[in-house]
């Protein structure tokens, strides 16, 4: 299942955003999404795990906070 991850602080890195997940079970990807012309973070990202650690991940970090921010977790919408 594929995660949507908003309003993370922009300190956060790929490698923490798995960290974070992998406590939840194993991810099977972590992405922060960053701008193209300045190589900042955008304040979202997007994690992929088995459907049933993604679910206790949703339920574990949705609207927690991390460094000051509250965090945004639930499962990704597909584009149309």
């Amino acid at each position: 299942m594929k995660i949507y991850v908003g309003n993370l602080p922009y300190a956060v890195d790929d490698d923490r955003l798995r960290a974070i997940f992998g406590a939840f079970g194993e991810p099977v990807s972590a992405a922060v999404v960053v701008d193209r012309t300045n190589g900042r973070s955008k304040g979202y990202g997007f994690v992929e795990m088995s459907d049933d650690d993604a679910r206790k991940a949703i339920l574990g970090l949705n609207r927690t906070q991390l460094d000051g921010r509250t965090i945004w977790v639930n499962e990704a919408r597909t584009k149309a």
